[in-house]
């Protein structure tokens, strides 16, 4: 992935958070400024790699004369005690960049062995899970990237590229069908128009609308099994997305109910954090 500057300022604030202005001042005053240093990143536990991008980027907002040099690719699965990245410098420079690269290294990997918890989980049912915009501000973009190298899809990145019309704006509008003639309306038929409905009656009406996904959410897994019958009844080629408090544990039973698509945000803002450590290595 391309650093923009949004990216950039995403790493100044970052740094700006952890320096505000005075520096690292324990390493200041502890390590001499000529010392020049190697360091190794390690993985702790098995995991996913994202955020590598992200950490070299800290360094070099630090200091661009130390050497970051990645030794594994972003989506590798690695185990614990392998190491990421090497790096060579001054020890000044690693030390402040030190916890600001974990931070971004430690959430993103952690977003990314989410996702292939649960891309595994559903292995073999013909469904995919997709992410949500329930996502870390600032970092929507380093989460999905995360989501798609843990083997899981995104949905739509905002509010721009979708129309996913939900309960609010069908209480709103004043129904399916009132809210996706006023879509349709619009001539914008380069983007495709997604419901959410929660009983048979809505599932019906966005059907006959011609919606292109339907959304089923909070069904629990006897009427989304009935209402995904239904819906292929009426019209096979429909993509039926499942939605609403799916975990990790009831997933494989939700995607084995026929639908296409399970969105959750366990794999974006549910995701634990992984375990990653620097560690400066004695002189040879």
């Amino acid at each position: 992935m391309v650093l923009g500057a949004a990216d950039r300022e995403l790493v100044r604030w970052a740094l700006a958070e952890d320096l505000a202005g005075f520096g690292d001042v324990t390493s200041l005053w502890t390590v001499p400024a000529d010392q020049h240093a190697r360091a190794v990143i390690t993985a702790r536990m098995p995991l996913v790699v994202c955020g590598l991008e992200l950490a070299q980027a800290v360094l070099e907002e630090v200091d661009s004369g130390v050497v970051f040099t990645p030794l594994v690719e972003e989506g590798a699965e690695v185990e614990d005690r392998d190491r990421l990245v090497l790096l060579e410098g001054a020890a000044r420079s690693i030390l402040s960049a030190e916890r600001t690269m974990l931070n971004f290294l430690s959430h993103l990997s952690g977003v990314a062995t989410q996702a292939r918890r649960f891309a595994r989980a559903v292995a073999g049912t013909g469904a995919f899970v997709v992410d949500t915009r329930k996502t870390t501000p600032g970092l929507r973009r380093w989460e999905k990237k995360a989501v798609a190298l843990g083997g899981c899809l995104n949905h739509r990145f905002g509010l721009f590229d979708l129309v996913l019309i939900k309960n609010n704006h069908l209480v709103a509008a004043g129904g399916v069908r009132a809210a996706v003639e006023r879509v349709r309306a619009q001539g914008a038929g380069y983007l495709k128009v997604e419901v959410e409905v929660e009983n048979e009656a809505d599932l019906r009406e966005a059907l006959a609308c011609g919606v292109d996904i339907v959304m089923l959410d909070n069904q629990d897994l006897e009427s989304l099994r009935r209402l995904v019958a239904l819906a292929r009844g009426l019209r096979p080629q429909i993509t039926l997305e499942a939605s609403g408090g799916v975990t990790l544990e009831t997933v494989r039973a939700v995607a084995e109910t026929g639908v296409d698509l399970i969105s959750t945000s366990a794999i974006t803002m549910g995701a634990p954090p992984v375990d990653v450590g620097l560690t400066l290595l004695a002189a040879e």
